[in-house]
């Protein structure tokens, strides 16, 4: 990896680590429905200008039904979890929950796609969810007044972000990706709009919950896409999926710093068990003599 695409790898990893800082912030104030409405309506404001002037507007008119279905799975119902968790449960820990996204995608592209699973992929796997496990039957990751239905919506996002890989792959291979990101962005804005203009808030949100709110919009959405995109295009899906580790190192670091809040040594170590488990799940990590072996074959 070039150290530009490092510098991009962690930048994009500080930007959704951030996504879990602002909807801890915002969402007391606009409600989840509003906040995750805001979120992708703003993304699409910035990412279908740029759509525009790479011209791959015709590829979305192809392609709009798989694309607005992987808008739902990858944006609308993730991001309205997420934002429902913020309510009751730290950044840090949200995020930790996050990063077991691949661990569902694993288990999706078996089951859908037939991927091949490796004793190692599947030791993996049964590491990952022991971690999720540990992490949901601890209560320290939930705030007085919290209930676990703030870990099934963290369960639920992870598991719907899991199925679009499985969806792009299947339906929109060779789209340009430009097209996919701009256009389930729309299209999670539309399926949004109705229940965002029913479940406006009553007391106008302050002017710092919508800067929050367009930080989380323009900066954690928009802008992550196109760094994300860039770095499948420059380093490769394989070091792309990477900041998937780092995302929860930054959500913990920028939760510590302005909210005060802490991580417990229990949810610690669920963290590294799920990072363990999803390393030997994904690919990221083989064993010397596994990877030896392979070579051989």
């Amino acid at each position: 990896m070039r150290p530009r695409d490092l510098v991009e790898l962690v930048a994009l990893a500080a930007l959704w680590g951030g996504s879990f800082l602002f909807m801890r912030i915002a969402a007391p104030a606009f409600g989840p429905i509003v906040l995750a409405g805001l979120r992708v309506a703003g993304a699409a404001l910035l990412l279908v200008p740029l759509l525009a002037l790479h011209g791959d507007v015709p590829a979305l008119r192809r392609h709009w039904r798989p694309i607005a279905v992987v808008g739902f799975t990858n944006s609308a119902l993730p991001f309205l979890c997420f934002a429902y968790a913020a309510l009751s449960m730290s950044a840090g820990v949200a995020a930790i929950f996050n990063s077991a996204t691949p661990l569902f995608a694993a288990v999706i592209a078996w089951l859908w796609l037939a991927d091949r699973m490796t004793p190692w992929r599947v030791l993996g796997l049964a590491i990952g969810f022991a971690g999720v496990v540990w992490i949901a039957s601890s209560k320290a990751s939930l705030q007085a007044g919290g209930n676990f239905s703030s870990i099934a919506a963290c369960l639920v996002a992870a598991l719907s972000y899991g199925v679009s890989p499985s969806l792009a792959k299947r339906y929109l291979a060779g789209v340009p990706p430009l097209a996919v990101a701009a256009g389930s962005q729309v299209a999670a804005a539309v399926l949004l709009a109705m229940p965002l203009a029913l479940a406006w808030p009553p007391t106008p949100p302050s002017g710092a919950a919508w800067l929050t709110a367009a930080a989380l919009a323009f900066l954690c959405t928009g802008v992550a896409y196109i760094l994300y995109f860039r770095l499948i295009a420059n380093a490769g899906p394989a070091n792309a999926v990477s900041v998937t580790y780092l995302v929860p190192i930054f959500a913990v670091l920028w939760g510590g710093l302005f909210l005060g809040e802490k991580l417990s040594l229990p949810l610690a170590v669920g963290c590294g068990v799920v990072f363990v488990g999803t390393s030997l799940a994904t690919g990221v990590v083989r064993p010397r003599f596994a990877s030896r072996r392979q070579r051989d074959a």
